[in-house]
């Protein structure tokens, strides 16, 4: 199993810590560029932002460019290799974007998207450009068996302060109209940030999804 975690840098030491042998954690590091919602001041980050809300903007040329580098990452590896994508707060949502583009087949600017995932895992995020990812899958039979045949798991903390707790459920309550094997869980007074719960789950996730071998207790 291959899993690039779209991440903060304090990530990649946290994902080495768990119990799943198996995995090959590959986790790149977003470039620095302007973001709107903080005034344009430059930072690390996958794609440009300026409002969460289904009405807000989308950079969907941005969006593409992060989720083609992640993919590209994964675009040599051996064919028998189950391959999954996760991340947090904007890692989740590329995550999340990646999965409507395998499931679609295309990248937003219409290049075919080639990697063949197994799995998808999003913390404290949401799915960017969630009306038309979701009119495209539904346009499209082999996209949505690819969506329904797609595992996803989705957490978000209830007392998340940057990517409001309401995002995270909208954002898995229109996923899952097409992604059927959508699991979506909460935590109570969990900010944007993680705690040992939320990563036990992850861990039992991957290892009942994959069929992996280990222990997560």
């Amino acid at each position: 199993m291959l899993m690039p975690y779209c991440h903060y840098i304090s990530w990649s030491q946290l994902l080495e810590t768990l119990p799943l042998p198996n995995i090959k954690w590959i986790c790149p590091t977003a470039p620095t560029r302007p973001v709107a919602v903080f005034g344009g001041f430059p930072c690390t980050a996958w794609f440009d932002v300026g409002d969460l809300s289904e009405d807000g903007p989308d950079d969907v040329e941005g969006m593409d460019a992060s989720a083609a580098h992640v993919a590209n990452l994964l675009s040599t590896e051996p064919a028998d290799i189950k391959i999954g994508v996760g991340g947090f707060s904007m890692g989740a949502a590329t995550a999340l974007y990646s999965a409507t583009c395998f499931a679609y087949g295309k990248y937003g600017n219409g290049n075919p998207y080639p990697v063949n995932l197994s799995a998808i895992v999003g913390l404290s995020g949401w799915l960017p450009c969630s009306r038309s990812l979701k009119n495209k899958v539904e346009s499209s039979q082999v996209a949505s068996r690819r969506a329904a045949a797609l595992p996803l798991l989705l957490c978000h903390g209830r007392g998340d302060e940057v990517v409001l707790y309401k995002h995270g459920e909208k954002s898995a309550e229109v996923l899952r109209s097409n992604f059927q094997n959508l699991t979506f869980k909460t935590y109570n007074g969990l900010g944007h940030y993680t705690i040992p719960e939320e990563m036990e789950d992850v861990c039992k996730w991957l290892t009942a999804t994959l069929g992996l071998d280990g222990s997560c207790s």
